[in-house]
C-alpha cells in the first residue's frame, strides 16, 4: 500500500500574481539618445531655419519602437520650442520621449510604463510585488504602484511569495 502523498505547490494554488517592476524598465538596447548639440551652428548656437531643416531632413524612422531621451550635451541657450520640434518629429516613430540626461532616462521610462500598466487585470486580486532582483529599483516605483494597484487589488504584498509582507488589504464588506 503506498501512502506517500503527491507534493503540492501551495504558493501557485493560492492565486497570487507576482509584478516584478524589473520587467517594466525599457532594455538598454531600446533607448536612443538625441543630442541637440549636433543641431546647432559649432555646437553652441541655434539657427532657427538651419535646424529646422535639419529636423525636416533627418530621416527619425531609425528612432522606431525606441525611447528616445532628448537633451543638449553643448552648454548652450537651447529655445525649448526646439525640444518641441523635435519631439513632434519622432512622436510617429518612437515608443516614448522624454527630455532629459541619458542617465536618467531609463528611470523616467520605468515610470510611464508602470502609470500605463492596466490596472484592470489586477482587479480583486492577490498582488505580490517582487522585492528584489538583478536591477535596483528606485523606492518611487514602489509608492507608485502600491498606490496604483490599492484601487484595484484584493491585496498587495512585497518580497515573493513564500515570504511576503503585506503593505495592503482591502476591508470586506
Amino acid at each position: 500500500m503506498d501512502t506517500t502523498k503527491p507534493i503540492l505547490n501551495k504558493v501557485a494554488q493560492s492565486g497570487l500574481v507576482t509584478i516584478d517592476l524589473e520587467e517594466y524598465f525599457p532594455l538598454e538596447k531600446d533607448i536612443a539618445v538625441v543630442d541637440l548639440k549636433n543641431y546647432l551652428f559649432k555646437e553652441l548656437i541655434l539657427k532657427e531655419a538651419d535646424f529646422r531643416e535639419a529636423v525636416k531632413s533627418t530621416d527619425w524612422s531609425m528612432y522606431s519602437n525606441k525611447y528616445v531621451a532628448l537633451y543638449c550635451s553643448a552648454n548652450a541657450v537651447v529655445p525649448m520650442w526646439a525640444y518641441m520640434l523635435l519631439s513632434v518629429a519622432l512622436t510617429p516613430y518612437a515608443k516614448d520621449i522624454a527630455c532629459t540626461h541619458p542617465s536618467h532616462a531609463a528611470e523616467i521610462f520605468l515610470y510611464r510604463n508602470i502609470a500605463a500598466i492596466n490596472l484592470n487585470e489586477f482587479e480583486g486580486k492577490r498582488i505580490v510585488v517582487k522585492g528584489c532582483g538583478e536591477r535596483q529599483i528606485p523606492e518611487a516605483a514602489y509608492v507608485q504602484i502600491a498606490q496604483q494597484l490599492s484601487r484595484v487589488a484584493r491585496s498587495v504584498m512585497y518580497g515573493e511569495a513564500c515570504s511576503s509582507v503585506p503593505v495592503f488589504k482591502k476591508s470586506v464588506g
